[in-house]
């Protein structure tokens, strides 16, 4: 199986492409080095030239709030880069995974989100990536939209290693009135290979992990894992403003395919010795 995977230096694609390669794909790594997305025409004779079987697509601009005075670059790479992707993929009769998020919903619904419900993005980053998932739709019959959410891996700054980091402050505040579930790098991959590997029907999946929590409840199972004391206190997000709206509730049903954020979390406090 050749698998061909973009963003592969980022946080996502650094663990992605060893675990695929684990599992026997012969695996294309690709990132701007090597592949602008944005440029059509190369975009479709470097993906017609290796003739991959699947393609993950993880590339994307993901700087949440820079994209707010940013869109025509954020528009340029999540929404035109993929539509050049979808169209070569589809060109090649290849399958294609789409690396969405849960900021394609407004945060006002009080349950888990499901793959069907409405979308209604609030800021620049969400919208962008929703655009994508569209033109995914629109020119790729093969396809996997992968949302997920709160994303932290070994391979690139996150929210875990930012609060362990800012431990010994005096004082830490976080968020408590954002809802969303934290995701392990790891566990997406995983949670895509069992898209890839199962042959499940195509479409929108929720790729996140299981249960949720706030910010603050996130930090506070961190501390509890790696056995650090800080004095934490819970804020708003009125307190700690940001230039892009956040959902308050972006919680996802993903219906099984990863495991509980806590459990996660563990695993990779683990691994990190």
């Amino acid at each position: 199986m050749k698998i061909m995977v973009t963003g592969a230096n980022g946080m996502l694609g650094k663990d992605l492409c060893p675990i695929l390669e684990n599992i026997g794909a012969f695996v294309i790594p690709t990132d701007i080095d090597n592949l602008d997305i944005t440029d059509q025409n190369a975009t479709d004779d470097f993906i017609q030239s290796i003739h991959p079987d699947i393609i993950v697509h993880c590339a994307a601009y993901t700087n949440v709030d820079k994209a707010e005075n940013d869109s025509e670059n954020a528009y340029k790479i999540n929404c035109d880069g993929t539509r050049n992707v979808a169209m070569a993929a589809n060109k090649a009769g290849a399958l294609m995974v789409y690396i969405s998020t849960d900021y394609v919903f407004d945060g006002t619904k009080n349950t888990l989100y499901l793959p069907t419900d409405e979308t209604n993005p609030q800021n620049v980053y969400g919208a962008s990536k929703l655009a994508g998932e569209k033109e995914v739709i629109k020119n790729c019959e093969k396809y996997y939209i992968a949302r997920t959410s709160w994303l932290y891996g070994h391979n690139g700054k996150n929210f875990v290693e930012t609060m362990i980091a800012l431990s010994k402050n005096p004082e830490l505040k976080v968020v408590d009135d954002q809802t969303g579930c934290p995701t392990w790098t790891v566990a997406l991959c995983r949670a895509i290979i069992t898209l890839i590997s199962n042959q499940k029907p195509y479409g929108i999946y929720h790729t996140c992990g299981s249960n949720y929590t706030s910010w603050y409840g996130f930090a506070k199972e961190i501390f509890k894992l790696t056995n650090i004391e800080a004095n934490l206190k819970p804020c708003t997000t009125d307190e700690f403003p940001r230039d892009a709206k956040r959902p308050k509730f972006s919680a996802m049903d993903n219906g099984g395919i990863c495991p509980d954020w806590r459990e996660s979390l563990k695993e990779y406090i683990e691994m990190r010795g």
